[in-house]
């Protein structure tokens, strides 16, 4: 039988970030983020080896690139990070949950 899930049921409670895997399969892992006002340490950067497609689905969110560049987000508002591409969150909501889907999509799957 299919199973029906909805990203929206059972959020996680407290005021860490949760981490979600809600699929994994042939060269791509799709998971659920919520953040609660979290940003990246003080000088951390992601630097992953793989693409990953990221889509802001509630709540707002400020990422920062290497080269300087920002970009805000809103609901509805997705883009591809290519693999090796140094990022970092710089804000999310403080007032509310900023819940993401992300999708990460192995070297060779990502074509990045």
């Amino acid at each position: 039988m299919v199973a029906v899930h909805n990203l929206f049921s059972d959020l996680p409670s407290g005021q860490g970030e949760a981490f979600e895997e809600i699929l994994s399969k042939g060269g791509v892992r799709i998971e659920r983020i919520v953040s609660r006002g979290q940003a990246s340490p003080p000088g951390f950067w992601y630097d992953q080896g793989w693409a990953e497609w990221v889509l802001l689905v509630r709540g707002s969110a400020l990422l920062g690139f290497a080269d300087g560049t920002t970009v805000s987000l809103g609901p509805g508002d997705h883009l591809l990070i290519p693999a090796r591409c140094r990022h970092r969150v710089e804000s999310t909501d403080p007032s509310g949950e900023t819940l993401w889907l992300a999708v990460h999509l192995e070297a060779e799957a990502g074509g990045g």
